[in-house]
């Protein structure tokens, strides 16, 4: 399963060990703890950079996949696979979520609920030709590097408020 993530470079995929962790798409450290009930019992710290990355990875996809969840029961177009490149999906994606948000602030919950019979086709906003499509994923040195940078920021910083705590 794949998963949208809005970055301030731009987009990216928080995706499973399957994929390779390459241009967009962002894969937990292999050979490390990562599901969450590896974390739950005894309060289980990590002890390395990675572990502490794929414990923040697995709880950012499993947030994302109870959004996903309600997104896809209340908005169709979000119940199949998508031939719109990455761009537009991700705008679609974005759209359902600002469009969800504004009705459970400004409509009682009763007023609008998903019709479960609403079949819907889909949008013609840009064709396939005109738009970058994903070929295929392969590895990257630059994304590799990236991901181990991550994970080494997160450590200093989990590792510094642990410091702290010690302290006080």
């Amino acid at each position: 399963m794949v998963f949208c993530m809005l970055t301030c470079l731009g987009y990216y995929y928080l995706v499973d060990a399957g994929y390779p962790n390459s241009g967009g798409f962002l894969a937990p450290f292999k050979g490390q703890r990562y599901h969450l009930k590896e974390w739950g019992q005894g309060r289980l710290e990590p002890r390395t950079a990675e572990e502490l990355f794929n414990m923040k990875h697995c709880r950012a996809r499993n947030v994302i996949e109870r959004v996903f969840g309600l997104l896809k029961m209340r908005w169709a177009i979000l119940r199949s696979p998508s031939w719109y490149p990455v761009n537009i999906h991700c705008r679609f994606i974005m759209d359902c979520c600002l469009i969800h948000n504004l009705i459970r602030r400004e409509m009682p919950m009763d007023e609008f609920l998903p019709e479960d019979n609403y079949q819907d086709g889909p949008v013609n906003l840009v064709s396939p030709q005109e738009s970058r499509m994903i070929e295929f994923v392969d590895s990257s040195d630059y994304w590799v590097v990236q991901r181990k940078e991550l994970a080494d920021q997160m450590w200093e910083r989990w590792t510094a408020r642990r410091r702290r705590r010690v302290v006080s």
